[in-house]
């Protein structure tokens, strides 16, 4: 007897209550395909047409030796809160397109020791974006802003902002075809 794992996925993903669908979606994604996000124990606070915002709590496997949440972790995050604002939109646009990060540039303002919530405001643009590669059919890149912040500690300032050039492209079909 073969189990379809994707018919699985979907039922045990559909039957879970609304608020917890894109955290498992991301979590299921960073288990499988790359390990990292998985650890960090990213949550999905906020995934619509135009905005993501992903929570990663400050906890042993997130600091570092003075107590603040790591640098690479805050790496994990801003590509966390891009990277899925755009997976989101590629599903709902039914086409098979790629996605990859092609630089990455990080400015970090504060130290944070407290969980830090990633926002990425740019859903409807990396939406157009989508549209184009389906239109045009080649490789398109756009710069993706994230802001992280640390809302206990400090109310009204990031604690580091980053740029991430956000490349998509259809993805190919089988040799031959």
């Amino acid at each position: 007897m073969m189990v379809d794992v994707k018919k699985m996925a979907t039922k045990v993903y559909e039957n879970l209550p609304i608020k917890f669908r894109d955290t498992a979606l991301l979590q299921a994604f960073g288990m499988f395909k790359i390990p990292l996000l998985f650890f960090c124990s990213p949550k999905v606070l906020q995934l619509d047409n135009n905005k993501c915002v992903i929570k990663i709590p400050l906890n042993f496997r997130t600091k570092n030796h003075l107590g603040s949440m790591y640098f690479g972790v805050l790496a994990c995050g801003a590509d966390c809160a891009g990277g899925l604002s755009a997976m989101k939109q590629i599903l709902l646009s039914g086409h098979p397109i790629n996605l990859v990060f092609k630089d990455f540039k990080g400015s970090f303002h504060k130290r944070p020791h407290e969980d830090v919530y990633f926002t990425c405001e740019q859903g409807e643009e990396i939406n157009q974006l989508i549209k184009k590669v389906i239109d045009s059919k080649e490789r398109q890149n756009m710069t993706v802003k994230i802001t992280a912040t640390a809302p206990k500690q400090f109310p009204s300032e990031p604690v580091a902002e980053f740029e991430l050039t956000l490349s998509l492209k259809l993805k190919e079909g089988p040799k031959g075809a």
